[in-house]
């Protein structure tokens, strides 16, 4: 007989909160770091010019692109944390235009975590990345009395085919290529009070790779392009309109949800990741009065393997919309590009 996996959100103090460090600490960090680091020609994207991941150009044809991510359990099916904590640590890649090549994992595990559970959270995460064209060729796992799972991943790019999250212009129209509301979700999951079928589409949302999508982008030539994350959609799409000397008119009513997302919101059931994502960004975030509470907290809730958020020219998007029907791939158009800065959400 099998061995059964252990549930895994019982042991992390904080399974529904994963995420980026807040905004406003890590900008302070970087700061200082980009004032020690040497500039270097080939670095085309760093600390100099932050975006989804690093690239460094090998020559006039090949460039890598490297990045790393983790977090604690957010379910507690180990495969599927495995799994979803790869194809997030990927997406990175697919931002920046690129493909997997190999990954490392990067784990802690408590010492009386069941081999079996161990094991079935690494092969969530060989398989994604085998699904990705990559491969796992190594990693580094460390004691942790809270358990961490994720990948650092090198890929490849064009370096005259990278995407960044400069390039918006005014008039450009606005797609997201997955539904917002992961957070939430999983954090109701963790307290027992999300529906099987809720978390099933929020984990059957985090473990799909971006990585047609980016396709499909790279195709038709957007101007602007990053994944959301643990930023959220109004944080992350203040990082486009910051780089791209624009503001962002996001309509709220278009912004694809997930099942349950805005039943658990108008519950309280949100992160603290949100909070600080709101004290970062969001005097930059203007609301008309009609956008609803519960539609707010899920705009500003940090998504883990979010979509990617998109600018294209508006003669464009009818043919980027076509692509992603004929491939079966789910788009929203959500908004536009404005003159001005920050984002407005009517």
């Amino acid at each position: 007989m099998t061995a059964e996996p252990q549930r895994l959100t019982s042991l992390a103090s904080c399974a529904g909160c994963a995420g980026k460090a807040g905004a406003a600490t890590l900008a302070r960090v970087l700061e200082h770091l980009s004032e020690i680091a040497p500039e270097r020609p080939d670095l085309l994207v760093g600390l100099a010019k932050p975006d989804d991941a690093a690239v460094y150009r090998l020559n006039d044809e090949q460039a890598v692109v490297l990045t790393v991510d983790f977090f604690g359990p957010l379910v507690d099916d180990p495969y599927d944390w495995g799994a979803l904590a790869a194809a997030n640590a990927m997406s990175d890649v697919y931002a920046m235009g690129g493909e997997v090549l190999l990954a490392l994992n990067v784990a802690g595990f408590p010492d009386d975590l069941d081999p079996v559970t161990v094991g079935q959270v690494l092969g969530g995460g060989a398989e994604k990345v085998a699904e990705a064209g990559g491969i796992i060729a190594g990693g580094h796992t460390i004691r942790d009395a809270e358990p961490k799972y994720g990948l650092c991943v090198l890929g490849s790019v064009h370096p005259d085919r990278i995407f960044t999250k400069g390039g918006a212009v005014p008039g450009d129209v606005l797609f997201l290529t997955k539904a917002l509301g992961t957070g939430i979700v999983s954090t109701a999951a963790m307290r027992d009070e999300a529906t099987a079928d809720d978390l099933g589409a929020a984990v059957a949302s985090m473990t799909r790779l971006n990585r047609h999508a980016s396709h499909i982008a790279r195709d038709v030539g957007v101007h602007a392009l990053t994944d959301v994350t643990g930023y959220s959609l109004l944080g992350h799409g203040n990082e486009v309109a910051k780089a791209s000397g624009c503001g962002l008119r996001v309509v709220a009513e278009a912004a694809p949800l997930l099942p349950g997302a805005i039943g658990y919101a108008g519950r309280g059931l949100t992160t603290g990741g949100a909070a600080r994502n709101i004290e970062h960004f969001g005097p930059r975030v203007r609301f008309a009065d009609s956008v609803g509470q519960a539609v707010r907290d899920v705009l500003w809730d940090p998504q883990t393997s979010g979509g990617l958020l998109m600018a294209v020219a508006q003669a464009d998007a009818v043919a980027l919309q076509e692509r992603f029907a004929a491939d079966g791939l789910p788009v929203w158009a959500i908004g536009e590009a404005v003159a001005g800065e920050g984002i407005e959400v009517v």
